[in-house]
């Protein structure tokens, strides 16, 4: 089984039902929508790749595609056009919109199953696009995704809340905190939580991080921040 979301855009309901079923029987999470503007409604970004139908009421594929391309957050969400029209024209104008590929109906499933797959797999995200990117503050250095931090190569060893209070810091360097916000964002969970144990975290963070500690500047009557030099 895998994670990936799928969604079918096609107004022949019975269409999208057997994409859906076959779709399902592969590992895939399928929602379907029967037109342009109700695909629209949804929270596209949600899914991994689109099957859209050209020849759709007053939204045709090609235009929900033009639109997907403009916004940012769509942009790069992978497109398979799906359609009875099989002509020259019809297959450029999709790939010129972006289309990811192109089926022509009448269609075998494990036609688009085959397709499905070799988009998916062309277009995820590599580990290393997946991984957390490392914080960094000249030989400071937080990893994310090991929460590990190092000074000159050597480990340091933090607390959890340590750990996250210098991360929010070094990702957001010169941004102002307020205690109000630190503790929404790190003690989220926590039912009570004194403004004194922020203090408290930050003057043994500072301690245990050497040199850097006077980087995490208190702004009297605001908060803290990580400032570079």
């Amino acid at each position: 089984m895998n994670n990936y979301r799928i969604l079918v855009v096609d107004d022949e309901e019975d269409l999208c039902e057997i994409l859906k079923f076959n779709l399902e029987n592969e590992g895939y999470v399928v929602d379907t929508a029967n037109s342009a503007e109700e695909a629209l409604k949804m929270k596209l970004t949600d899914y991994n790749l689109l099957l859209l139908d050209v020849m759709m009421g007053e939204i045709s594929g090609f235009k929900m595609a033009s639109i997907l391309k403009k916004d940012s957050k769509t942009a790069s969400i992978p497109i398979i056009f799906i359609t009875a029209k099989d002509t020259e024209n019809d297959t450029i104008t999709g790939f010129n919109l972006g289309a990811d590929d192109y089926i022509s109906k009448p269609f075998s499933l494990r036609e688009v199953s085959a397709r499905v797959k070799a988009v998916l797999r062309r277009t995820a995200p590599s580990e290393s696009e997946l991984a957390p990117k490392l914080l960094s503050y000249r030989t400071l250095v937080v990893d994310p995704g090991k929460k590990k931090v190092s000074i000159d190569g050597e480990e340091v060893a933090l607390t959890k809340k340590e750990f996250e209070i210098l991360s929010l810091l070094l990702q957001n360097m010169g941004k102002v905190f307020s205690r109000e916000d630190i503790l929404k964002q790190i003690w989220s969970d926590e039912v009570y939580v004194l403004d004194r144990t922020i203090d408290v975290n930050i003057t043994r963070l500072r301690k245990k991080i050497g040199e850097y500690g006077k980087r995490i500047v208190t702004r009297l009557g605001y908060g803290y921040c990580f400032e570079a030099e």
